[in-house]
């Protein structure tokens, strides 16, 4: 009777390893080997590839409607800069439009723009005009601010200076111009060693027409205009600067005829759909991770009650597909990127670059998971897997680098900064020597430094020889060659097989798993970095990651 049961114990312990086994079997299948294994369609894969064409087709739609948005607006600001400020050339110089260097240039160019803004109707070829609110006006307000009191000899080397800021504002009514320039001539007699800048705002109103040729309902624009003379250098140089801030919505009264109105409900239902399609790829996502958990739970406790052993880390990992993590998150920018668009094509929302970044962030997180079915074949797999291996010692070795880079980075910012204009700002001067790393615009960054001051002159060429010899023949070869490294690891094993793991054990129905390593040896391997492999039982000669192929 005990032998009986002893059977039946142990037939049953069989049994539910079996079931394990070919439920890990199952889990590990490609879509296609899962079809041919139980006739299950892979939803998954009909979703994905559904996605990627619905994903990239709206955001080729958007992308060509922001276009249009996006080019109106900078058209728009250089026919401003034409129209306003007088003697500009058509081609900013450095960060501002136009230079002035004598007083009377400066009022030449403040009364300029209140003569052009006067004749704003007759001048402008576009559809623009003066903005106004409750059928009245909106004036031009002008600005100046300056110190409180100031008294300046160059002479006798003597200032008196209140550093105290006071402003001094009035509008101009441009259908009342020479009331308003007799009654406000002491407001232009300026003291330029007080004056610190000059700012003149104004609103105009326009229409974004060019749309009608795509049939879409064209968008009315504010433009919100301000003009700035900069004088806070006080160096002889006042700078004058134009910004625009256009913000957009649905014109009020409208009326298209002549032309087939493109009607706007498809290109919201077809968003909608998106929506529908990323919501159905997300929950099918979530749900895999759910029952992914759910096995490793079952395969840890049956490797503990029947082995006494513990799942490794490396095999956790197996469970835990990043990949559906990124689909999910993708999905999710997806969801939000579709939203903005609606409330756009409804005239609602005006954030477009917003849009922009969801839908655009989106679409690639959809084609680099498009990666993961090419991973299912093995000579696609090996990029995926390269980059797997890399990864690690990429990040370490990036770091380290990455300190002598920040090094260089303020070197140059606080040396060469006021002699280059490469190195003027951080960000500039990150990007200059990235740029160099890469080979590019080395003779204009050796040209381009100014050498009116020897020792800085000097200083310039041994920072940028140590520079480039440093990180285009070291750190940049040292970096090709650990991906080379996890290359050629990569090839050797798929020559000759991967190592096998616990889990890859078990599902070749292989029963001499290794004991556990505790003790000191458990604790050398913690202490070498190896944390991830401490747990698989093996010993692999270096530290390049063990993979399930």
């Amino acid at each position: 009777m005990f032998y009986l049961v002893f059977l039946s114990t142990m037939s049953q312990g069989i049994i539910k390893e079996e079931i394990l086994r070919d439920d890990l079997k199952y889990y590990f299948m490609s879509p296609c080997e899962k079809y041919r294994a139980r006739r299950q369609l892979p939803w998954k894969l009909g979703v994905q590839i559904l996605k990627i064409v619905m994903i990239t087709s709206q955001l080729i739609l958007f992308g060509l409607n922001n276009q249009l948005v996006v080019s109106y607006k900078e058209e728009n600001a250089m026919t401003f800069k034409n129209l306003f400020l007088k003697d500009y050339s058509g081609v900013d110089e450095d960060d501002y439009s136009v230079a002035l260097f004598s007083q009377q240039a400066v009022y030449d160019s403040l009364f300029y723009v209140l003569d052009q803004y006067r004749q704003l109707g007759r001048l402008s070829v576009g559809p623009i005009s003066y903005a106004e609110e409750d059928g009245k006006l909106l004036p031009l307000v002008i600005c100046k601010e300056y110190y409180k009191r100031g008294n300046v000899e160059p002479s006798d080397e003597a200032y008196d200076i209140d550093a105290q800021l006071e402003k001094d504002c009035m509008t101009h009514d441009p259908t009342n111009v020479s009331q308003w320039k007799a009654e406000n001539v002491s407001f232009f007699n300026l003291e330029f060693y007080r004056l610190v800048d000059i700012k003149i705002t104004f609103q105009l109103k326009g229409i974004n027409l060019q749309t009608v040729r795509s049939h879409e309902l064209p968008d009315c624009y504010v433009f919100f205009v301000t003009i700035t003379f900069d004088n806070q250098c006080h160096s002889g140089k006042i700078k004058v600067f134009l910004d625009i801030d256009a913000l957009s919505s649905a014109c009020k009264n409208w009326k298209i005829s002549g032309t087939a109105q493109k009607n706007t409900h498809y290109l919201l239902v077809f968003d909608g759909f998106v929506i529908l399609v990323c919501l159905t790829s997300a929950v099918l996502c979530t749900r895999s991770i759910v029952l992914a958990v759910k096995l490793l739970q079952r395969f840890s406790k049956f490797f503990r009650e029947n082995y006494n052993h513990k799942v490794c880390e490396t095999d956790q990992k197996e469970f835990l597909n990043g990949w559906y993590v990124l689909v999910i998150v993708s999905d999710a920018m997806a969801i939000v990127g579709s939203i903005l668009k609606m409330e756009i094509q409804a005239k609602s929302l005006t954030s477009y670059d917003v849009c922009s970044i969801f839908l655009g962030t989106s679409t690639l997180m959809v084609w680099v998971g498009v990666i993961r079915y090419l991973g299912y074949f093995q000579k696609y797999n090996v990029l995926i897997l390269t980059m797997k291996t890399a990864f690690p010692k990429v990040i370490r070795f990036c770091c380290c680098a990455g300190m002598i880079y920040l090094g260089y980075t303020f070197c140059g910012w606080i040396v060469l900064g006021p002699y280059h204009e490469k190195f003027e700002g951080l960000s500039r001067v990150a990007e200059s020597l990235f740029s160099l790393v890469n080979g590019d615009d080395m003779y204009t960054t050796f040209a381009q430094l100014k050498d009116k001051n020897s020792l800085v002159w000097l200083f310039s060429r041994v920072y940028l020889y140590s520079f480039i010899s440093l990180f285009i023949y070291m750190v940049l070869s040292l970096f090709i060659a650990l991906i080379t490294d996890a290359y050629d690891t990569i090839k050797n094993y798929q020559k000759n097989g991967f190592p096998m793991t616990d889990l890859q054990r078990f599902l070749r129905e292989q029963k001499d798993f290794p004991p556990s390593e505790e003790g000191s040896e458990m604790d050398t391997e913690i202490g070498m970095g190896h944390p991830a492999l401490c747990c698989c039982r093996r010993a692999p000669s270096n530290d390049d990651i063990i993979l399930i192929s």
